[in-house]
């Protein structure tokens, strides 16, 4: 007998077919009922701030006011979430002319006008000044308790009133992503970022982890020297459907919607696998292998020792980043990339030091877009498809060996009930 399923892959959907008497389980995010009307959710959640007074009150009288919204690798529905947004910044009396939208890249890639339009709609493109944030033009603020330099992209820097926005996931080093976390490392210099990110190195950083994460901590301080003075943050479902907004102060909001984000994405499993099929959930988040790093991460967490993992993920954009790449390929073993970044530490080469970390100790098959070559230099197996990685996986492990599917692995995070 066999067990069909269909998975994410890239934009499309692609079915896959496996043993049935292999199967040990599906690992699905909990079935929380979406939000009857996106809209109307963040509506919602913006007449009810937490920890807050409302936007339209905090917003009077501010004449240059920044609203921070997530990169085309994020899938944040900001085009759902800026209408109801500049409602209440119409109800504070803000025209459209002080308001200016800031796309946090981080350290991805810049867009295309047409991509900007896409992430916001094409009204909100029409009426407001829209940038992608740019690493080289920052103002310093200081530092944090822990050294970090706060420099902040200068139009954000030089605003009277910062709005931070996104959606908050499980993340592997700074506990969840969103809150303060648009602003550090959202719309940061290179310097600051990788400042913060060689926390990841440190005890404390964990997915799931806010209290004693010296990286999450580091965000918030780092938030509150620059002064975000208001966040909206969304809770999706696996389809990217807003579930709940949250609303008001930079932290209290925040960890309302982690509270939900836990009992959604924190998935129990009775005991390790001995292979699981990952998939990162889709387009966006499989776009290239430095975001898949993060279902990698999550499925290494799930797969026994000695276990397999096939992780399956378009890579439309192959490596995703340039240092990133440079390392992976330069490597000529498997802890050299983890040697590296402990000597110095250098952003973009993280990922490379963080996916190594995890096929130190498991095996991965990689079925994507890329070719075989650049599959073996990331010190992956290549799969041509699931199927064929899996008649490979059963021949390494046995013919009885447990089979767990992982369909949205870059945002579940498997809790093991017992350890194997």
């Amino acid at each position: 007998m066999s067990f069909k399923i269909s998975l994410k892959y890239g934009k499309e959907t692609k079915e896959i077919s496996l043993p049935e008497n292999n199967l040990m389980g599906v690992l699905r995010p909990a079935d929380f009922p979406k939000a009857a009307n996106g809209m109307g959710e963040v509506r919602r959640a913006l007449s009810e701030p937490i920890g807050s007074k409302p936007l339209s009150e905090l917003a009077k009288g501010k004449e240059n006011v920044v609203i921070l919204v997530s990169d085309i690798t994020r899938p944040v529905p900001s085009c759902e979430m800026l209408p109801p947004l500049m409602e209440e910044l119409d109800r504070a009396g803000v025209k459209d002319e002080q308001i200016t939208i800031i796309f946090g890249l981080g350290n991805h890639r810049p867009h295309s006008r047409e991509e900007q339009e896409e992430l916001v709609g094409k009204e909100i493109f029409a009426r407001l000044k829209c940038l992608d944030h740019n690493p080289h033009d920052c103002i310093s603020l200081g530092e944090t308790s822990r050294g970090t330099p706060v420099e902040v992209f200068r139009p954000a820097a030089e605003a009277d009133f910062i709005i931070a926005t996104g959606n908050i996931e499980l993340h592997y080093c700074a506990g969840y992503t969103a809150g303060n976390k648009a602003l550090m490392p959202g719309i940061c210099s290179k310097r600051s970022i990788e400042m913060n990110h060689r926390f990841m190195m440190e005890s404390g950083t964990a997915p799931g982890k806010l209290v004693g994460n010296p990286m999450r901590e580091d965000i918030e301080e780092a938030g509150a020297k620059a002064g975000v003075g208001f966040i909206l943050n969304v809770v999706l479902s696996p389809e990217n459907k807003i579930i709940r907004a949250v609303a008001g102060h930079r932290i209290r909001a925040h960890r309302e919607g982690a509270e939900l984000v836990d009992k959604i994405y924190r998935r129990p499993i009775p005991h390790r696998a001995d292979i699981v099929i990952a998939r990162p959930g889709g387009s966006p988040k499989d776009s290239s292998l430095y975001q898949v790093q993060k279902g990698l991460e999550n499925a290494g967490r799930a797969v026994r020792k000695g276990g397999i993992i096939i992780l399956a993920a378009e890579c439309g954009e192959q490596y995703g980043e340039p240092l990133f790449q440079e390392w992976i390929t330069r490597a000529r073993s498997i802890d050299e990339p983890i040697q590296w970044i402990k000597e110095g530490f250098q952003l973009g080469a993280h990922k490379a030091a963080a996916l190594c970390r995890v096929l130190m100790e498991k095996t991965a098959f990689l079925v994507s877009e890329m070719p075989r070559h650049m599959v073996e230099d990331c010190f992956f197996s290549y799969g041509h498809s699931v199927e064929e990685a899996l008649e490979k996986s059963f021949a390494q492990l046995g013919g009885d060996a447990k089979i767990l599917v992982m369909p949205n692995a870059n945002t579940t995070m498997p809790l093991i009930e017992s350890k194997n």
